[in-house]
């Protein structure tokens, strides 16, 4: 299971590399997987301090960190 998650939180850094922000609800959609599993991967980012989240009225989006 840990490598599962490890490999979405791949994709979902795919996405993000690709897109300034996204908000949270479309990221299962965008890597193509159960709405769980997505949120598990990004919480595996953001644990590593790869992503961070912005509040914009009540959507949440989620967005890479410059390194």
């Amino acid at each position: 299971m840990k490598e599962t998650i490890g490999q979405t939180a791949g994709k979902i850094w795919d996405v993000l590399s690709k897109n300034d922000k996204v908000t949270i609800s479309q990221i299962p959609k965008l890597v193509k997987e159960k709405d769980s599993l997505a949120y598990q991967g990004l919480g595996w980012l953001a644990r590593e301090g790869k992503i961070d989240y912005s509040q914009q009225g009540n959507k949440t989006f989620v967005y890479l960190l410059k390194e």
